[in-house]
């Protein structure tokens, strides 16, 4: 590719990006078909070039000594005989070796001039006049001395990350104040919702605060805006020394990723700005080494950086996070990954009477204002603005990534922010900061509940929460938006409250209904309907135009005519929300025995008089009626059974009761694990082992569960959401939950499955605690090897890539966080 005739420069190779304590480090690059070029870092660069036909002038730094040198030379010789015993051949030739001698006397190369590349690139041209064909030279390089000043303080700045980094360092009488204190020191003072911004921060969430990911030119942008970003890439690099990478290249090129940064923290407040300090100050030396050593440094840096504050993160978790494995601790960090404070505020504002809450200065209003912890669904899609925080995805998360780590206080803030936000007895599932909430989901409320029974029973004088003052939004179903403060009541009064309500039952029609809020849904599917069968106890509602629990896709598709039809209703009574609410009343009945909770049931009308229908009896009803007419009896005469014709799979439990399409009661789902780790007490074990070898054997993939089983006549197990023609099943992702692998079921499966297996005896619980952990590593590998380090939202079937789904979920994350804990 050079030109013979010409003396031409090509730029220096750069070394390994990699600082490591290996003895050395190497890579090597072709320059031509016939120019080999390979560098060594030892604690000496060394630099070989081989060649075979033309001049070409080449900078490489100072030239110390020709390490040695090799050609073939003519020579006279006999005829060729070919010899039967030793490879013979070219007997006119011979090679020529000289070893550790100085340039001048090369007669391979002559030196064509020096210059300076730069401030702190010192170039010795060479000119490489009889580079034979066959030949080798190998030189040693120095730095320009400016430059190798430049690496001994860097180096010995970096020694508070590892001790390798003391040959070679020296030491900086006149560094920046800020180094003069060590990083951990500085970073100490961090919250785990600093370190949110420190570490992560997808690009919706950095476009919110006016930034953006740093994007990489001929490349990519970044995952994330924090460190994690780059130390995706990083990882990806060191292992093969891609120093052709365009990463690298673009450190190479300019300041820019280095300037984005540091300037990146400090334009952030408190400490954060403090860390952005810090590292300007320490590229400011960085910028002083030739630019082809500054992958390696920028690298050695952000990785001693990056794993002060992995190890900050940990020691602020609880102590299953503090003393478990590799796989809990980098699970755990899904927690900093999705809590975090944004610019605007996603959480409705908490009580002024509420203590120990977070708060900041509005620059634009110059007023004070709440700044909590928010919960994203995922990302990048559910990261920012009103998708961030829905209630259902919140409080599915909420026990993995906030108790079981032990963020109780941010936790606790997360549930009141939502308590305020009650209407017609429902949490809403879009927030909406509270004030664009839609309350359109049966079966966020219910999570909510759980949630506040696990914070009771995870954090030390967890019932404390109870009597927590909670500002209501609305005071009563019809009211406008209240400001915090104007009406108070204690957390047991909203609870009663949605359980009251459910009671006398639940029917309204959803504010500005129509396509300003669902461009898709059907007149009928915004009337909102829930209750309480009192023969049974179970909760039930919804109807065939709307879809109230987490399987939600509505019908976009006008050529497949399925717009504004729910793929899966599930109206009646969902399996997941009669165990929730087993689960609730159970609790509930106890907190009023041990007089924690004032009421001892809700109010009934019968024959037109109230009546106290007591927990104690719902609970009763459940338990009566739960197993009778769920469960689908192995026994085709089984007098319970009401649509004995639809039955396709015996010894399961319907996904729902009372359907209106009664034959969506006895499709195989994976949601009945839910009701079994909640309310556990409602199964009978051997029905409900044999119910999940059943869903073991039918929906489990790689590392989610098939939303339906394959034998459906709807199943497809392939999403895409951009696909619209004319297959009705399918059309604009209509199949969203007919068969895509989701990952967050998966957890509740294994939990049911652990819980179950000890009921059975101890050789069936090892078998299960084995294939558990075989499941799991699955989920370690994809966490490991993927650049979001998160667990995706779903797959498609059989755990191929599915290009619509998060590339991590807070609730993916959570639950298998939950499985490790159990065992």
């Amino acid at each position: 590719p050079f030109p013979a005739s010409s003396t031409t420069s090509v730029a220096t190779p750069p070394l390994p990006v990699s600082c490591s304590s290996s003895p050395s480090e190497s890579i090597s690059n072709r320059y031509s078909y016939t120019v080999c070029l390979a560098i060594t870092h030892c604690p000496l660069l060394i630099v070989m070039w081989h060649k075979s036909c033309f001049f070409l002038t080449v900078p490489i730094g100072k030239i110390e000594e020709v390490v040695l040198e090799a050609r073939t030379v003519e020579r006279s010789a006999n005829p060729y005989k070919k010899d039967v015993h030793t490879i013979n051949g070219l007997p006119e030739y011979t090679v020529e070796l000289r070893e550790h001698i100085q340039l001048k006397e090369s007669k391979i190369i002559k030196q064509a001039s020096i210059a300076t590349k730069g401030p702190n690139e010192f170039v010795q041209e060479i000119e490489f006049e009889k580079l034979t064909p066959g030949s080798v030279i190998i030189f040693r390089v120095s730095l320009d001395p400016k430059a190798q000043d430049a690496v001994g303080v860097l180096r010995n700045h970096l020694i508070q990350f590892s001790p390798h980094f003391k040959s070679g360092s020296l030491p900086d009488d006149c560094s920046e104040a800020i180094l003069k204190t060590p990083f951990s020191i500085i970073a100490s003072k961090l919250t785990l919702a600093d370190l949110n911004q420190l570490l992560y921060r997808c690009d919706a969430e950095e476009q919110e605060d006016g930034g953006g990911c740093y994007d990489i030119p001929n490349w990519t942008p970044l995952k994330y805006a924090g460190l994690q970003g780059i130390m995706s890439v990083m990882a990806e690099i060191r292992p093969n020394n891609d120093l052709g990478h365009p990463f690298c290249g673009n450190l190479r090129a300019g300041d820019w990723m280095i300037d984005y940064v540091s300037n990146r923290l400090i334009s952030r407040a408190g400490t954060c700005s403090d860390v952005g300090k810090w590292l300007k100050a320490m590229f400011i030396y960085l910028k002083r080494v030739p630019r082809y050593l500054i992958p390696c440094y920028f690298d050695a840096i952000l990785v001693g950086a990056y794993t002060t504050l992995l190890d900050l993160v940990w020691k602020q978790m609880s102590s299953f996070v503090q003393n478990g494995s590799t796989f809990v601790k980098h699970l755990s960090l899904g927690s900093v990954q999705m809590c975090g404070i944004g610019k605007y505020p996603s959480l409705p504002p908490l009580s002024p009477a509420l203590k120990n809450v977070p708060y900041r200065l509005n620059e634009i209003m110059g007023e004070k204002e709440q700044c909590c912890v928010s919960l994203a669904a995922g990302l990048p899609h559910f990261s920012s603005g009103i998708f961030r925080c829905w209630g259902r995805d919140t409080f599915i998360a909420l026990r993995g990534l906030m108790l079981v780590t032990g963020r109780y206080l941010e936790a606790r803030n997360i549930i009141l922010a939502f308590a305020g936000t009650l209407r017609h007895g429902l949490i809403p599932n879009l927030l909406g900061q509270g004030t664009h909430a839609r309350y359109n989901c049966r079966d966020a409320v219910w999570w909510w509940l759980q949630c506040v029974q696990d914070y009771c029973k995870t954090v030390p004088n967890g019932t404390d929460i109870l009597n927590s003052p909670i500002s209501r939004i609305y005071p009563t179903d019809d009211s406008l938006p209240q400001p915090a403060g104007k009406m108070d009541q204690p957390l047991y009064e909203v609870i009663q409250e949605a359980m009251q309500k459910h009671a006398q039952g639940i029917d309204f029609r959803e504010r500005n209904a129509g396509p300003q809020i669902d461009r898709n849904m059907r007149d009928e599917g915004f009337n909102v309907t829930a209750g309480v069968d009192m023969e049974t106890g179970f909760v039930f509602g919804g109807n065939r135009f709307n879809c109230g629990t987490w399987m939600d896709k509505m019908g976009e598709s006008d050529k497949a005519r399925n717009k504004g039809i729910p793929a899966t209703p599930r109206d009646g009574s969902a399996v997941e929300i009669v165990g929730l609410c087993k689960s609730t009343v159970r609790w509930l009945q106890e907190l009023s025995v041990k007089k924690l909770f004032p009421y001892p049931g809700v109010t009934v009308k019968r024959h037109g008089k109230d009546e106290t229908f007591t927990y104690d009896q719902w609970n009763r009803k459940l338990q009566a009626h739960f197993e009778k007419l769920f469960f689908v009896s192995e026994d085709p005469n089984d007098p319970n059974e009401t649509h004995p014709t639809l039955v396709h799979k015996r010894g399961i439990y319907k996904d729902s009761y009372g359907a209106s399409s009664p034959w969506c009661d006895y499709q195989l789902r994976p949601n009945f694990p839910i009701a079994m780790v909640v309310a556990p007490e409602l199964f009978s074990p051997e029905h409900a082992w044999k119910a999940l070898e059943m869903l073991e054997k039918k929906l489990l993939g790689p590392l989610g569960m098939k939303t339906l089983d394959s034998d459906d006549m709807v199943y497809c197990g392939v999403y895409d959401n951009a696909l619209d023609n004319d297959n009705y099943n399918v059309s604009k992702g209509f199949n969203y939950h007919q068969g895509p692998e989701w990952l967050w079921p998966i957890g509740y499966f294994l939990r049911a499955k652990l819980y179950f297996s000890k009921l059975i005896g101890p050789e069936i619980y090892a078998k299960t605690v084995f294939l558990i952990k075989n499941v799991l590593s699955r989920h370690y590998v994809h966490l490991e090897r993927s650049p979001w380090k998160g667990l995706p939202e779903l797959t498609n079937e059989n755990g191929q890539y599915c290009p619509f789904s998060c590339e991590t979920q807070a609730w993916s994350i959570a639950v298998v966080l939950e499985v490790l804990y159990d065992l």
